[in-house]
């Protein structure tokens, strides 16, 4: 298979993905109470209360993947089954029946609910399949890097076009203008995953039989190096979050610079796009761990010279930029890490368990989702934010150490974490030995056959 069309196919499943999952992030809670409307507090609960319940969808994607074995691989074969209901329940969430309130919150719960596992169905197998694709390491860089240059695309696209289609689909009708919007991107998202479907190929197999195993069993095969991916993921997405949230609250109460939000949210997505394009070549020239770092420190230079560059336009650009190039760079190499990992419980522990690997993952990160948000709230109220009016001296401080220096001592926090990920020197070796395990399975798959 061609290699382009490979990553290209494999790539744009995160578009698809992102469609809907970005729009989620981005307007679903404004949709809850201003279109659907409920309050904030029950929309919050709501949230709140499907992700926990999406948590345990995780863990179950995850073993069902681990103990799928298809003509059509092991992942591969949900980006079919899980693409009609992806589309499906994204067009029933956006919905707004004619209930009484007690019968809307339901419907929210149920397709929200649905929504959020039909999500799962399609995005775990998307995080487990890399290591099937293929065993060089430098193609599966560019795999990854393809796939969040696709997730960069679906997010941008989604802050730019969706409320205009909205509007333009609605004509003073949001409840319509949603529908419509949310039923095009989900058709959309059909046809992407179809074509992920048609344009990928699962051909490294594991080198161990999977068969009947326990839960437990499966635990056993998570290693050190997992625990230290799993701690990644948790801060990065703490470091994103606590970034895209307070952003906001920064240039608008402690610059007093409204008129840049709308560039600041396009900027800070795009400004990323160099480093994903650059990360195949940074990731063949050095080790992960090296350019983890790096990107951690990058995005603190970028931090810093927003903080000093309060009344410097070109100073806060380009400090929005450098924070944007640290920000995916960490974001791209996590990723990456990933396939090393899923080898690594073959290599050490003789377990393939790339979905429970991915479960693990997707738990994490909607934990650090979660508390991150969470965090950020508590912190404003202590230092007395009121919306919506001049902030006091306390408040605006509170709202400078949410955007500038809690980042900073997460990406200082990554760096440490970073100190103890080890499968840079075990790459050759693990990679050799795979390779041998595989060419034995198949020799003696070969003699049981004659």
């Amino acid at each position: 298979m061609n290699k382009w069309k490979k990553r290209i196919g494999y790539g744009v499943g995160d578009l698809g993905c992102n469609l809907v999952f970005s729009t989620m992030a981005s307007y679903l809670l404004f949709f809850y109470t201003d279109v659907f409307g409920i309050t904030a507090t029950v929309a919050g609960t709501l949230m709140l209360v499907t992700k926990l319940i999406d948590a345990f969808a995780d863990a179950g994607m995850g073993l069902l993947v681990d103990r799928t074995k298809t003509r059509w691989g092991q992942g591969r074969p949900y980006f079919l089954i899980g693409a009609i209901p992806f589309a499906i329940f994204t067009v029933m969430t956006f919905i707004v029946p004619d209930f009484t309130m007690s019968g809307k919150i339901i419907w929210a719960y149920v397709t929200y609910t649905l929504l959020n596992i039909a999500y799962t169905v399609v995005n775990i197998p998307l995080n487990t399949i890399v290591p099937r694709l293929t065993s060089d390491i430098h193609e599966r860089n560019w795999l990854v890097s393809t796939r969040m240059i696709c997730a960069l695309i679906g997010t941008a696209l989604v802050m730019s076009i969706s409320m205009p289609l909205v509007n333009f689909f609605g004509q003073g009708d949001t409840q319509k203008g949603f529908l419509i919007t949310m039923t095009l991107f989900g058709i959309v998202a059909v046809l992407i995953f179809v074509y992920t479907f048609m344009n990928t190929k699962e051909v490294v197999p594991p080198t161990v039989q999977t068969g009947k195993s326990s839960f437990k069993q499966d635990l056993k095969g998570l290693t050190d190096q997992a625990y230290i991916f799993f701690i990644l993921n948790f801060l990065y997405f703490a470091l994103f979050v606590i970034r895209n949230t307070t952003v906001i609250y920064y240039f608008t109460y402690n610059l007093g610079r409204t008129d840049w939000l709308t560039f600041v949210g396009l900027f800070g997505i795009l400004s990323g796009l160099p480093m994903l394009l650059l990360l195949p070549w940074l990731q063949k020239k050095m080790p992960k761990k090296n350019v983890l770092l790096l990107s951690t420190a990058i995005y603190i230079v970028g931090d810093l010279m927003i903080y000093f560059g309060k009344t410097s336009p070109v100073l806060l650009i380009a400090g929005l930029a450098i924070t944007g190039l640290g920000i995916y760079g960490i974001f791209g190499t996590t990723f990456a890490i990933q396939p090393d990992v899923i080898d690594y419980s073959e290599y050490k522990k003789n377990k393939s368990i790339p979905g429970m690997i991915a479960a693990f993952q997707g738990f994490f990160v909607k934990g650090s989702l979660g508390l991150a948000s969470a965090f950020i709230g508590v912190l404003l109220s202590m230092g007395g934010y009121v919306p919506n009016t001049a902030q006091t001296a306390t408040a605006l401080q509170y709202i400078e150490i949410s955007f500038i220096w809690i980042p900073l001592i997460i990406c200082l926090l990554i760096g440490v974490t970073m100190l103890f990920y080890k499968l840079d020197d075990q790459r050759a070796e693990m990679s050799k030995e795979l390779e041998r395990r595989r060419t034995m399975l198949d020799q003696n798959q070969h003699v049981v056959n004659l």
